[in-house]
C-alpha cells in the first residue's frame, strides 16, 4: 500500500490535517475550565499556573507527552491565554538550524511561551543549543573557526518552553531533565469524548441527537481530534443524504460508509490485523515485517495504528514481537491463528 494511500484511508488518524488546523482553532478552549477530560492533568497545571502567577514568574518549562490527538497543543495555548502570554508555535523538524532556533529565542519577550511539538524529533545541533536557553536563559554562538572563532552570547528574556512528543522514549536524558513539569495525557473515556462532541456540535451549529454523539465517542479512538473529525464527516453525510439533524441511525449509517465498525477500527487497522494473521500467523512478529509488508513507514504503525490496537487489546507486545490476542480473532471473525509455514532444511 503506498503511502499516500495508506494516508487518505486512515480516517482515523490522530495526525492533524490541514482541516483540523483550520477548524480546531475555533473549537480548542481557551480556559482549563473548558477543557474537558484529563482530570488530574488539568488541576496539576492548573495549580502550576496559580503558583507562577502567584509568584510574578513564567511557569517552569513543561513536557507534555502522550499519543496524538488528544490536546498537548490546545493545553500549551491553554497555558498562554491563562498566563496572558504570547505564544509561539513550531515543531522540532521545522527547526533545522542553529540560526533558526536563536532567530526564534531572541525574539522571546518576558514570559513568552515556546511551543516545540515533536520535540523528540529536534537534530542534536538544535538540541544542544536548547540547553543553556532553558538553564540559563542564554546562548553562546561560535562564529567563523580556528584562530578566527569568536563566541557570541546571547542573554534571552525568561521564557517557558513548552514540548510535546508523541514518542517521549525517544528523547536524550540531557533535555528531559530540563523540564520541570512532565505531564502524560491518555486516550480519553467515552464520557467525555461525547461533552467534547456535543460541545462542538453547539459551536458548529449541528443540531445532534445523544445517542447519536454517544456513537461517534465510542468509535473515536479515544481521542478528541478523531472525534470532531467524525462528527464533521457525519454533519456532511446528514447535509447531503438527510435532512441535516445528525441521529443515531444516520450515524451509523455515515460511519459504516467510511468503513469505521464498531469499535472504531477502520480499513487500515483491518489491513495490518489481516496481514499479522494471513502472513505471520498472528505473531510474534517485528513492526519492521509487518511495515514492509505493507510498504508503509514503520514510524507511520507506531504512532498510528498500534497505540489503539493495544489499548482496546487486539494487539500485544512480547520480547518477539506483536501478536494478535483472541480479542483481534473473535472480532475480525477469523477462527484461530494460521499456523506460521516452516521453512524446511534444504540439503
Amino acid at each position: 500500500m503506498a503511502k499516500k494511500e495508506f494516508e487518505r484511508e486512515k480516517l482515523l488518524t490522530a495526525q492533524e490535517t490541514e482541516e483540523d488546523q483550520i477548524l480546531n482553532i475555533s473549537l480548542r478552549p481557551s480556559k482549563l475550565e473548558d477543557f474537558i477530560g484529563q482530570k488530574t492533568l488539568a488541576e496539576n497545571l492548573k495549580v502550576s499556573i496559580q503558583a507562577a502567577k502567584k509568584r510574578g514568574e513564567p511557569v517552569e518549562h513543561t513536557l507534555l507527552s502522550g499519543p496524538p490527538g488528544l490536546g498537548k497543543t490546545s493545553l500549551a495555548h491553554i497555558v498562554a491565554n491563562e498566563m496572558g502570554s504570547k505564544i509561539t508555535a513550531t515543531s522540532g523538524p521545522a527547526i533545522g538550524k542553529a540560526g533558526d532556533l536563536i532567530g526564534i529565542l531572541t525574539n522571546l519577550a518576558d514570559g513568552d511561551i515556546l511551543f516545540i511539538d515533536e520535540i523528540h524529533r529536534l537534530s542534536k545541533t538544535v538540541e544542544e543549543f536548547i540547553y543553556p536557553a532553558m538553564e540559563n536563559f542564554e546562548i553562546d554562538f561560535v562564529i567563523d573557526k580556528g584562530p578566527y572563532a569568536k563566541t557570541i552570547k546571547f542573554n534571552l528574556k525568561r521564557f517557558t518552553l513548552i514540548g510535546a512528543t508523541t514518542r517521549s522514549g525517544l528523547l536524550t536524558a540531557p533535555l528531559r531533565s530540563r523540564f520541570g513539569i512532565f505531564h502524560h495525557l491518555d486516550f480519553y473515556e467515552v464520557a467525555d469524548l461525547v461533552k467534547i462532541i456535543t460541545r462542538s456540535a453547539k459551536l458548529l451549529n449541528i443540531p445532534i441527537d445523544k445517542n447519536a454523539a454517544e456513537e461517534i465517542g465510542r468509535r473515536s479512538r479515544g481521542s478528541p481530534r478523531v472525534a470532531n473529525r467524525l462528527l464533521r464527516r457525519v454533519r456532511d453525510w446528514v447535509e447531503v443524504k438527510r435532512d441535516g439533524k445528525i441521529t443515531l441511525e444516520a450515524t451509523e449509517e455515515a460511519l459504516k460508509n467510511h468503513g469505521i465498525d464498531k469499535m472504531g477500527l477502520d480499513a487500515v487497522d483491518r489491513k495490518v490485523i489481516t496481514v499479522m494473521h494471513e502472513s505471520f500467523g498472528g505473531g510474534p512478529v517485528g513492526i519492521e515485517s509487518i511495515a514492509a509488508t505493507l510498504n508503509e513507514e514503520t514510524d507511520t504503525i507506531v504512532d498510528v495504528v498500534e497505540p489503539f490496537l493495544l489499548k482496546i487489546g487486539l494487539l500485544k507486545r512480547t520480547p518477539r514481537g506483536r501478536e494478535l490476542t483472541h480479542q483481534a480473532y473473535e472480532h475480525m471473525g477469523f477462527s484461530k491463528a494460521r499456523p506460521q509455514e516452516t521453512q524446511k532444511e534444504m540439503f
